[in-house]
């Protein structure tokens, strides 16, 4: 009989048909990346537990669109500017000449009346009236008054310094007199931003290929929504934590799904994430209103809440909390779901204690090193304050004390909590999910692939 020995000698004959039968291309090797990570063959579950996962994700995603639907902002609210801080009108500009001039002769600052050298205004002042000042002349670039040119003086000591053919950012006040009218705020910055986003955008492609396509699709999506509807929302006066939940669980499911798949695996992941991200907004809500934190501790905040005083400021700073979080999160209910999977892959028989106990050796792993990374980013952007208080030899206590750096750290353990939870969970969820599915319809046709080496029994299938 000619027919059986094709069994043996095609092996990719026989699993081609499984994947087709079960939505996936076929005819993919088994060792590809996009085979192993988000279509691999354990991938595919009985019908039986894809509605029941079906069953709990799609009445929730169905409330978090309706959720978005019902409080789409519709853009920001007007309001009058004030000219401080962001709140002013900006321009485009660019340095079309530069002169050095005498800072005496141009009043760029003044000792102060008691001669006092001692301070570092002092010193400052007393430099900048003897030194050499930067006579810049700008030009407006764009808006209603292209091409008026105005002039901007330099110190010596000055943390910008403008160079001839700078692009720069100019504010425009409109009810100061005329030669005051604008000024330079910042250099544009635009083309090595623009450059750097480039860099980045080839070497997730390079990388990953179609993943990392859809990976970029996801980011600017996940972008879209913060811009299009967490933040117009805020400012119309939604409650803030109800826009984050929303957004945020709008943003999980489309950046998750997109990039891993509608699989089984990527909805294991998604309500790993979900139950994770459920802690953390009841922890960051318990001691955010312990802690007494207002979220009104900067001058930025302080503009918000000057100009909308209708928005809770603490639970602007819980939503932050909740939003900040999602991204670790992301990464690490995937890996573990990813773990579990294959675990079960290399190891069909293994029960689901077995495979908790096999994927919660990697998650510690992964705790160890998300929650560090976490901690570490958070300190990074709280650096400048924290060398002031080093300067002020403030202790510990009184450090750690102020509502800025509570507020760094209850934004810092209540994430990580939320993180180190999500492992347990979505490792046991994935478990429970790929053991209930082992004497699944699927089970028979991933039953082949960890014995092809054995020939004898396999020809009679």
């Amino acid at each position: 009989m000619p027919q059986p020995p094709t069994t043996p000698t095609d092996p990719h004959s026989h699993t081609g048909h499984d994947h087709a039968s079960h939505g996936h291309a076929p005819g993919g090797s088994p060792g590809g990346h996009g085979h192993s990570h988000g279509h691999g063959p354990a991938a595919p579950v009985s019908k039986h537990l894809r509605k029941v996962i079906a069953a709990v994700l799609i009445p929730f995603a169905a409330a978090v669109f309706v959720g978005m639907a019902v409080l789409w902002p519709g853009g920001a609210p007007a309001h009058e500017r004030t000219g401080v801080g962001f709140d002013r009108q900006t321009q485009q500009g660019t340095v079309v000449a530069l002169a050095k001039v005498d800072c005496k002769s141009v009043n760029a600052s003044q000792v102060p009346p008691t001669g006092d050298t001692s301070t570092p205004e002092g010193r400052e002042a007393q430099a900048a009236q003897t030194g050499e000042c930067k006579k810049a002349t700008v030009e407006v670039a764009s808006g209603p008054d292209k091409g008026r040119a105005f002039f901007e003086i330099v110190q010596p000591g000055a943390p910008r310094q403008l160079e001839k053919g700078q692009e720069v950012v100019v504010a425009y006040a409109p009810d100061a007199p005329r030669d005051l009218q604008y000024s330079v705020v910042d250099v544009n910055r635009k083309l090595p931003l623009a450059l750097l986003a480039g860099i980045f955008a080839l070497a997730v492609v390079v990388v990953g290929r179609m993943r990392g396509v859809f990976a970029l699709v996801a980011l600017v999506v996940s972008f879209a929504i913060l811009t299009l509807f967490i933040l117009p929302a805020i400012l119309q006066g939604s409650n803030p934590l109800l826009v984050a939940v929303i957004g945020a669980s709008a943003i999980m499911l489309i950046a998750l799904y997109m990039c891993h798949g509608l699989t089984a695996r990527t909805s294991v992941a998604v309500l790993g994430t979900l139950v994770s991200l459920l802690l953390i907004g009841l922890l960051g809500s318990l001691f955010i209103d312990w802690a007494f934190l207002s979220g009104n501790t900067d001058d930025n905040t302080g503009l918000i809440h000057g100009l909308y005083p209708h928005i809770d400021m603490s639970g602007l700073l819980l939503a932050g909390v909740i939003i900040g979080s999602l991204g670790v999160l992301d990464d690490v209910t995937v890996t573990q779901t990813s773990a579990v999977w294959e675990l079960h892959q290399a190891d069909p028989a293994m029960g689901p204690r077995g495979l908790y106990r096999a994927a919660i050796r990697i998650g510690r792993d992964h705790i160890a090193s998300v929650v560090n990374t976490l901690v570490l980013a958070y300190a990074g952007a709280a650096l400048p304050l924290l060398l002031l208080f080093s300067i002020a030899n403030s202790s510990m206590g009184s450090v750690a004390n102020s509502e800025l750096v509570a507020e760094e750290i209850v934004r810092t353990l209540v994430g990580s909590i939320g993180l180190v939870a999500s492992v347990p969970v979505t490792t046991a969820l994935a478990a429970l999910v790929v053991s209930a599915d082992r004497t699944g319809p699927s089970a028979a046709a991933t039953v082949p692939q960890p014995a092809r080496g054995g020939r004898g029994r396999r020809r009679k299938r």
